[in-house]
């Protein structure tokens, strides 16, 4: 099996060397994982990666982000910050919210993409390891509130790859859109923990794959 790594194109928001890059693309390889699909040339994007049942999604998607040597934001409560983890979530690229704000979680999220040139947002949106019983809205009120697409991308344990799966621009029409992602995944994922998948994705796994 040849094992698939992607190019980045020039608009999309890098980080680290050519030495780190190395490093974790042959260690996400030394699992016997690959990466399929080409990203889209997006310098601005919310991407969201599913199904997430196990911790170690979040394992092979941060070796598969450094491998790619792509930067990529992510959001936690800014207590975190205020704990010995706060120069490893720096390094990670992790971003503090003040969840108790008046102005809104969505909001504070939105003003830092729109004061960026390029960023990308990655967001769970089942939004918990257990069997989520519907996909969180919060990803996608992000994307529609500054105005980005939305990137997916789909864990494969059966095949041990990440597919990216393309891109949406989002219409304002939740249900229609969450139909047309929700498409995009058929047949195009396995979880680690199939009793842990969200209630959405179950009828959209080919067991048989």
């Amino acid at each position: 099996m040849t094992h698939h790594f992607p190019t980045l194109p020039d608009q999309v928001p890098r980080r680290g060397s050519a030495f780190s890059r190395n490093l974790f693309k042959g260690l996400y390889r030394a699992q016997g994982w690959t990466f399929d699909g080409e990203f889209p040339n997006l310098p601005k994007a919310v991407a969201i990666i599913s199904p997430h049942t196990s911790n170690y999604d979040g394992i092979y998607g941060f070796m598969a982000m450094l491998g790619l040597g792509i930067d990529v934001t992510a959001f936690v409560k800014d207590s975190l910050f205020d704990t010995p983890l706060k120069g490893l979530l720096k390094w990670m690229g992790v971003m503090p919210v003040d969840r108790a704000s008046s102005h809104g979680l969505t909001q504070q999220i939105v003003d830092v993409i729109q004061s960026k040139d390029k960023i990308w947002i990655a967001i769970a949106p089942e939004g918990t390891r257990k069997s989520a019983e519907k996909i969180r809205t919060g990803f996608y009120h992000i994307a529609m509130g500054a105005n980005i697409p939305v990137v997916m991308f789909a864990l494969d344990y059966d095949k041990k790859a990440i597919h990216c799966l393309g891109y949406i621009q989002p219409t304002g029409d939740y249900e229609k859109d969450l139909a047309t992602i929700l498409n995009h995944y058929k047949g195009n994922f396995s979880p680690k923990n199939l009793e842990l998948l969200a209630k959405p994705l179950r009828p959209l796994f080919d067991q048989t794959q």
